[in-house]
């Protein structure tokens, strides 16, 4: 199977996980600040692993990867509805602490510099 074939699948994936997560699932124990960051789709199609970014505390974290995975079934059942496959992959859900890293690393520098700063005066 064609990689471009499963990056447009991907991609559609993502788009319309995000559309589920913001619009359609009522689901208290999601947080307000998830986000799908990436969607990688094995090649034979059965299973599709979303990256989920969820800004907050360690409980929201949980409770939202949780709530993903209890609302696994109907994600698959929209993604079935929207894009027409043969087979509809399975969505895995996975934390992605990428942004967490980047905001991390973006503080350190900033205290680098002005440590810096303060050495220099």
């Amino acid at each position: 199977m064609s990689s471009k074939r499963n990056a447009r699948i991907s991609e559609e994936i993502k788009k319309i996980v995000s559309q589920l997560i913001l619009k359609e699932l009522k689901d208290p124990r999601i947080a307000t600040m998830t986000t799908i960051t990436d969607v990688d789709v094995t090649n034979d199609l059965s299973y599709a692993k979303i990256y989920v970014s969820v800004l907050g505390s360690e409980k929201e974290r949980k409770s939202t990867m949780k709530a993903l995975e209890s609302a696994s079934g109907f994600i698959r059942k929209e993604i079935g509805k929207k894009v027409k496959l043969r087979y509809i992959p399975e969505p895995k859900f996975s934390l992605d602490k990428s942004i967490e890293n980047g905001i991390y690393i973006s503080k350190l520098i900033d205290s680098i510099k002005e440590d810096d700063n303060k050495n220099d005066e």
